[in-house]
């Protein structure tokens, strides 16, 4: 059995062979990769990705990647392929075939399939001088000097310069798009990744009730309306107008800080010109604001008017953090 010290260094000798086999890649690009990218933003198809092993692997990333960014992308298994679901493809569709070596049986039957079938062929393979480098129309090169497994024998450095190949492709295409946050937030509605793309603050002080207070009331008044509310804060209203914020903190500050508080008011201990946020900006803004004044609640505010309080918690429930 290895030591600790050793088990450590084995992983960051992996991980600094990858990383050098991944800084090698830009020296790779070509002209080749412009016109993938060109082509793939004309096509009136989908993209089609294949590969057979862990290049399959990658490739099903790849998709995913692909059709979160706005590229209708469909996955492929060369092995699949032979054996009808070749059916998938399309006239306009593009394919991208994945593979290290280039020449493995299952690529050379592949490859005249696909090239008889009519529809433009980008061969993302680490071999420029393999089978399918030869028979494609456009070469994507993610060669890597050696993988990091200590016998240069099991898909390491190989798989992840195809996935970093991958990624460049899907970014250069999302940008050439335009493809912005609010298209992301649209492929993305699940989730805690979806809320903070789309959740807004409107959504959530309407679940809470609307603390509040006059800058007259006294502090009875002031305590009962924090504990009945529980959300550790009551705006501080003058009239219509808000005038401040007296937190559970305040609360305590001033207990210890006043021998007698039967005279105070609230404005006597609010904090003027509290932190406030829009109704409809999102949550997730919100709650950088929030973090950014170290409170744990604010409040809400629409066309100007005091509506309501979100608590740091409101936040933790839906899973936005």
């Amino acid at each position: 059995m290895k030591t600790s010290e050793e088990i450590n260094g084995i992983a960051l000798r992996t991980i600094s062979e990858e990383a050098t086999a991944i800084k090698q890649l830009g020296q790779y690009l070509t002209g080749d990769f412009v016109k993938s990218v060109e082509l793939i933003l004309n096509a009136k198809g989908r993209v089609i990705v294949t590969g057979i092993g862990k290049s399959a692997n990658i490739a099903a990333k790849i998709v995913s990647t692909f059709n979160s960014t706005g590229t209708p992308a469909i996955f492929m298994h060369a092995a699949d392929a032979i054996h009808g679901d070749l059916g998938m493809i399309r006239p306009d569709d593009v394919l991208i075939c994945l593979s290290k070596s280039g020449d493995t049986p299952e690529i050379k039957v592949l490859v005249p399939l696909l090239k008889l079938m009519g529809n433009k062929l980008i061969g993302l393979v680490g071999n420029t001088e393999s089978y399918l480098a030869r028979n494609a129309d456009l070469v994507i090169n993610s060669t890597v000097d050696r993988e990091a497994c200590p016998n240069n024998l099991a898909p390491t450095a190989s798989t992840t310069a195809q996935l970093v190949m991958g990624d460049a492709l899907a970014v250069a295409l999302l940008e050439c798009r335009g493809f912005t946050q609010e298209d992301f937030a649209r492929y993305h509605p699940g989730g805690a990744l979806g809320k903070r793309l789309y959740l807004r603050v409107s959504e959530l002080y309407r679940n809470n009730e609307k603390p509040e207070v006059q800058i007259g009331d006294d502090m009875r008044s002031v305590i009962l309306e924090i504990s009945s509310k529980r959300l550790g804060a009551t705006a501080v209203l003058d009239g219509q107008r808000l005038a401040g914020i007296i937190t559970d903190g305040d609360i305590r500050r001033m207990l210890h800080r006043e021998g007698s508080v039967d005279s105070l008011r609230a404005a006597d201990i609010m904090t003027r010109d509290p932190q406030t946020i829009q109704a409809d900006i999102l949550v997730a803004d919100a709650l950088d604001i929030m973090r950014k004044n170290n409170i744990t609640q604010i409040l809400v505010l629409e066309d100007d008017h005091y509506v309501g309080v979100i608590h740091l918690h409101d936040i933790l429930k839906e899973g936005v953090i």
